[in-house]
């Protein structure tokens, strides 16, 4: 991409805008991050650190005020704070970006959706986890009929913090949008609607499992989804001992992959995509298995090679999508669709029963 670089305005330098956004915004041709916002003088100075000639706002007012001189606003701060932020932005012309969860409803994100479609600008949400190496290759194997016709899709995001963090994302307040169910659940959720469509019922455990701790830790879904497949995915910190990333069945094989994808723990270490060679490559010793009964952990079926991760293409499609008219890479009606079943779930784990959508 030629011409001048579209100006980008980043709300919020907490762990989503300064581990993934700027990073991957600084690496995207035709893109130029502008300005950072941000209230507390600790991360400003990280962000002048890091990005010499980025301006310092210290409230999204700021940024608003000058919405003339830029292009695209990315919203990246605490959850509850997305829906006005966004708003605002629209209403002012802007083009956004905003992380996921969009909304803390389906309805908040459709009227989101429809304030974009009536200004004629783009709306995209951030589902990073599209563009993960582990999700990559499935998706390869499945439009190779790899596995046959796939039965059940096992997905687990689990981490092992047995003692709270605090913080918002961890805050029993509703208002907050917290736990785990909206935080990874939106990743798990968005990737089966992904591969497998729309779904139409739903039945989810959600615990507390911590002492101390104020919102879910420890959760379960159970997706059906139209075409028959059947989704089991599982959100927790409280995990002692990690199952696989996936594991997919289907008539013909299955794919079993442990591990996460390299590239937050590689941001997470101030590595940036573009300045060297293999990112978002993960070592052949991680590749999963493609096999029929035979267990992989004993070298059953042969190893998949894992597709490099590429997180960096979510930024580069939405620079296209603005610069050339390129499609959305990950519109608010599909996050939309994701938050219809978050919430479904979250009605079925406190009534203890199947929602049918």
């Amino acid at each position: 991409m030629t011409g001048t670089p579209l100006r980008v305005g980043l709300v919020g330098y907490g762990l989503a805008g300064s581990v993934f956004h700027a990073p991957l915004i600084a690496a995207t041709g035709g893109l130029a991050l502008d300005t950072v916002v941000t209230s507390r003088p600790d991360r400003q100075q990280q962000a002048r650190a890091e990005f010499p000639d980025v301006r310092v706002a210290a409230t999204p007012d700021e940024l608003f005020d000058r919405a003339a001189d830029l292009d695209l606003v990315v919203i990246a701060s605490p959850n509850k704070t997305h829906v006005p932020l966004t708003r605002t932005a629209l209403k002012a012309g802007l083009p956004v970006v905003v992380d996921k969860p969009v909304a803390g409803t389906a309805a908040e994100a459709r009227e989101l959706a429809a304030l974009a479609e009536e200004r004629g600008v783009l709306l995209s949400v951030f589902q990073n986890r599209r563009w993960d190496n582990d999700f990559l290759t499935l998706r390869k194997l499945l439009a190779e009929g790899a596995l046959g016709d796939v039965w059940r899709f096992e997905s687990r995001f689990e981490r092992w913090r047995p003692q709270p963090k605090g913080g918002w994302r961890e805050s029993g307040d509703p208002a907050e949008i917290g736990g785990l169910l909206y935080d990874l659940g939106s990743h798990v959720v968005d990737q089966a609607l992904v591969l497998f469509g729309p779904v139409t019922s739903v039945y989810a455990e959600s615990v507390i499992r911590r002492a101390g701790a104020e919102t879910d830790d420890d959760t379960f879904l159970a997706l059906t989804h139209a075409g028959g497949v059947r989704s089991h995915l599982y959100v927790s910190a409280t995990a002692a001992q990690l199952g696989p990333r996936f594991r997919v069945l289907g008539s013909q094989a299955g794919y079993v992959k442990y591990g996460l994808d390299p590239q937050e723990a590689a941001l997470r270490e101030g590595e940036r995509p573009g300045t060297g060679t293999g990112w978002g490559v993960e070592p052949e010793s991680m590749w999963g298995r493609v096999g029929a009964g035979e267990s992989p952990l004993t070298g059953g079926g042969r190893p998949e090679p894992t597709l490099p991760g590429d997180y960096p293409a979510y930024y580069a499609a939405v620079a296209k999508a603005l610069l050339e008219g390129g499609p959305n890479p990950v519109s608010a009606r599909e996050a939309a669709a994701a938050l219809d079943v978050l919430e479904a779930a979250r009605r079925s784990a406190r009534d203890g029963v199947a929602v049918t959508l």
